[in-house]
């Protein structure tokens, strides 16, 4: 919901720590969550890595509210739900958060979360609760991270994550 995005944006940042750059880690050069390569798209420009040390949560924070809380359109989601699908979304693309919460509500996986899918989830949590698809999408999330080969490197901090995104997003359903 619309009232959420400021604390999932607060929240997320909890994740994803300042400025790392691990060999094993697909996304490269990072800090805040945000890669060199989407940090250059996003800007136009190329960045060097003392411009990607330098960013700062109000630097990155329209990136975050374009790329992912809008991408997976978080101001229509029910309250709880919004947070879990930002903070997928953040970590695995909003192509892949839309299909999770496709998959779990029966909706068509097309990646992109429009007025059907919108539907669908309502549907959804008039018939079995906010919780309920709380619960089935992190356990969703947890499945798709466990398949990745990088699971062994990475796969401890991201049980974390999706726990206490699991955690939060109950807290903040209505």
């Amino acid at each position: 919901m619309k009232k959420n995005w400021e604390r999932s944006f607060s929240e997320m940042l909890k994740h994803e720590g300042g400025f790392v750059n691990h060999p094993r880690d697909p996304g490269g050069m990072t800090n805040l969550g945000v890669t060199k390569r989407v940090w250059e798209a996003y800007t136009g420009s190329p960045a060097s890595e003392t411009e990607m040390r330098s960013l700062t949560p109000a630097k990155v924070k329209p990136l975050y509210k374009h790329n992912y809380w809008d991408a997976v359109r978080g101001d229509e989601l029910p309250s709880g739900v919004d947070f879990s699908v930002f903070d997928f979304c953040v970590n695995s693309g909003p192509g892949r958060a839309a299909k999770t919460l496709q998959y779990v509500v029966g909706s068509k996986p097309d990646g992109q979360i429009g007025p059907k899918t919108l539907a669908a989830v309502e549907e959804f949590v008039e018939k079995h609760d906010a919780a309920f698809l709380i619960e089935e999408y992190n356990d969703a999330r947890l499945s798709f991270l466990h398949s990745l080969s990088t699971w062994g490197t990475f796969g401890r901090g991201w049980n974390r994550r999706v726990e206490g995104t699991r955690k939060l997003s109950l807290e903040l359903k209505d």
